[in-house]
């Protein structure tokens, strides 16, 4: 049947695989602060976000194991099922509640996405021969299933754990129990529905994605099994201790730059200065997702104590804000996808570290919307939800024009040989971006105490907090975007975008051949 649209048929079904199990992850992650602050746990703010920058800091660091095992053991299809099986598991701990269930369910989620994540994105850039003017295109659509799943799941989960959500008199006052356990539950069967698309699916892939060496694989393949379950207790106690993975993320993020600085000083002039270009670029993502990121933190519990929630009668819950994002990307994502491929066809496409100027640009102006809103907050300390909205369609823009672009610029920069470690480099830096999200947030805690003790000072007061933080990061975002328009020109030339049809035949064979 060949190729639908242009694309390859293998498109379309990892587009639905991850469509699913981003359904799993960002349903899960709409409740996640809500839940450590209002569910049993009853975390203060300050806990709250440090945790979810740990968790989420970890979610994207073990990507540069799960990417490695794959190139040379498991191969991308083996690694992206071994990881949503073990997301499947967390997702479904979360159901319980209890505190061992809580952590050792992050756990698994996060082990499970560092094989899971870094792969199936490999495996969309191995469906394009190098140098295909679709490539952009095809990584965008890719990017749409991904916020497709991402934008039902925050509405649905926070439909769902607000309907089912218990009401009781206590001291004359009512107090409300959101049902977060069927939000959970919802995300699970998001994630073994993606494991099911994949699985049924693997017959359009040809022999991509297949182990490189089956000697490797029967050897190893039992122990990488395993020790992916019972290393999951340590992760957990990682997370407890919630400190410490600041200093593994920064041991982590020596050794796999270092490794990879070494490997780019030995390569020839074009692949070292690309090697660069990707160094440059994983700064300025570094700096993007540090701020964007306040979504499921900071701008979670500043929409449900300072934001209007209601429309037309009907007060929208906080989770459901989360798929403003990913609606916005519905609409943009086509045009943004249809405006790269036009201006390359007429040589005037922004180079990618241009694109990132801008994408920090707008993600600037997002939150200055935001701050914005803050100093025109009414006498009860509350801001109109369209000043939230029209943030968010800042940050949608600018996430348009970094983040799709960035993960194709990966693919084409890489050494094909290790392509899928500096793809987990590239998530690497994102770790990083998700721990500093969670210090930064900490500058809006303004609950006190903790547990059935905690208490959160009046809207006037903390609307304050809120806008004097996303005023400070509008500014620091708009010098990142200067920075990065300063230096693309000469990022520009060392991509060396000419001499990508120049490529010799063994170097564009498949990895997995070149590793056996």
């Amino acid at each position: 049947m060949g190729a639908l649209s242009g694309h390859p048929r293998g498109l379309y079904m990892l587009f639905f695989a991850e469509m699913w199990e981003r359904f799993s992850y960002y349903g899960m992650r709409a409740l996640l602060v809500l839940y450590m602050t209002q569910g049993f746990l009853k975390y203060n703010d300050e806990n709250a976000y440090a945790i979810y920058g740990a968790y989420t800091g970890l979610v994207y660091a073990a990507p540069v194991i799960g990417g490695l095992l794959a190139d040379q053991i498991l191969g991308y299809r083996r690694a992206i099922i071994l990881g949503g099986s073990l997301m499947a598991g967390g997702h479904l701990l979360m159901t319980q509640e209890n505190s061992f269930a809580f952590f050792t369910a992050l756990a698994l989620i996060i082990c499970g996405n560092g094989f899971f994540k870094p792969n199936i994105s490999s495996m969309v850039g191995k469906l394009y021969e190098p140098g295909d003017s679709k490539r952009d295109a095809g990584f965008t659509i890719f990017y749409m299933g991904i916020n497709l799943g991402a934008g039902l799941a925050p509405v649905l989960v926070g439909l769902v754990a607000d309907k089912y959500a218990t009401r009781t008199m206590i001291d004359g006052k009512e107090v409300v129990e959101k049902a977060f356990h069927y939000g959970f539950g919802l995300a699970t069967i998001g994630m073994i529905a993606g494991l099911i698309v994949f699985i049924l699916g693997q017959g359009v892939l040809g022999d991509r994605g297949l182990p490189p060496n089956q000697e490797k694989l029967k050897k190893y393949a039992l122990p990488i099994y395993v020790s992916s379950i019972l290393i999951a207790p340590m992760v957990g106690f990682l997370l407890q201790f919630h400190s410490l993975v600041g200093y593994l993320l920064i041991g982590t993020g020596i050794l796999t730059l270092g490794s990879l600085f070494a490997v780019a000083l030995k390569e020839e002039k074009v692949a070292r200065q690309r090697m660069f270009v990707v160094f440059s670029l994983m700064f300025f993502q570094m700096v993007f997702w540090a701020f964007f990121e306040q979504a499921g933190s900071s701008l979670t519990l500043f929409a449900e104590r300072n934001v209007h929630r209601s429309v037309l009668g009907a007060e929208v819950p906080t989770a459901a804000l989360q798929a403003v994002n990913p609606v916005f990307i519905w609409i943009f994502g086509p045009l943004f996808a249809a405006l790269w491929v036009k201006l390359g066809a007429k040589k005037r496409d922004p180079s990618a570290p241009t694109k990132f100027g801008f994408g920090l640009l707008q993600l600037s102006l997002g939150f200055a919307v935001i701050w914005l809103g803050s100093l025109m907050a009414d006498s009860s300390g509350k801001v109109l939800l369209l000043f939230l909205i029209f943030g968010y369609m800042g940050h949608t823009t600018g996430e348009l024009c970094l983040s799709p672009v960035g993960l194709s610029m990966v693919t084409k920069m890489a050494p094909m040989r290790i392509v899928g470690m500096v793809m987990g480099a590239w998530f690497l830096s994102i770790a990083f971006a998700n721990y500093l999200a969670g210090i930064i947030a900490s500058f809006t805690g303004v609950s006190e105490g903790g547990g059935k003790e905690s208490v959160v000072p009046a809207a006037t007061e903390t609307v304050k907090v809120y806008g004097g933080v996303f005023g400070t990061i509008a500014v620091a975002a708009f010098v990142a975007s200067l920075l990065a328009f300063i230096l693309s020109p000469i990022l520009t030339k060392w991509m060396h975008m000419d001499e990508l049809g120049k490529t010799s035949d063994k170097h564009l064979t498949d990895v997995h051949e070149e590793l056996a």
